[in-house]
């Protein structure tokens, strides 16, 4: 088995203040794969104030992917971190940082510290597509919940 390490980065533009979002983000709940656009089942184990276990049942593929995560929050930073504890990237580390753009808006900078498992040995050129195949998913998923996020925090 071949291991590899690479990362990605992108930006997601929020139309809810900064805490808001950051507080929508970090309060985990079941129906999260929905709105993620994803078929799946969640459970979550709160261990302390600021660190959670996301175990997560997912369709992939045509086939049922189990995840296990760590994350851990950093109120004060308005940040967090996951680290796939199991899952077809294991060890795997994501982290999220949200900042303010004016009152009104703020921006998720999403950054993916990918482990890639291969059978096989793997050129540079196939591991950045993978990094690009992995960051279009996240960045998808992330569209999806800005669009959640704004729809449940409008003012009406």
């Amino acid at each position: 088995m071949h291991v590899y390490s690479t990362s990605y980065t992108f930006i997601q533009r929020l139309m809810v203040p900064a805490e808001e979002a950051f507080h929508w983000s970090t309060d985990y709940r079941p129906d999260d794969l929905a709105l993620m656009g994803e078929k799946g089942q969640r459970r979550i184990k709160r261990v302390t104030k600021d660190t959670i276990i996301l175990e997560e049942r997912v369709a992939q593929e045509h086939k049922k992917v189990r995840k296990l995560k760590l994350v851990k929050i950093n109120p004060k930073k308005l940040s967090w971190h996951n680290i796939q504890l199991q899952g077809p990237n294991k060890y795997s580390e994501f982290i999220y940082e949200i900042s303010p753009e004016g009152p009104q808006r703020s921006r998720l900078t999403f950054t993916g510290l990918l482990v890639v498992y291969a059978k096989n040995r793997i050129s540079r050129q196939r591991l950045k597509h993978i990094a690009s195949e992995e960051r279009e998913y996240d960045s998808r998923a992330w569209k999806f919940l800005a669009s959640a996020m704004a729809e449940e925090l409008r003012p009406d």
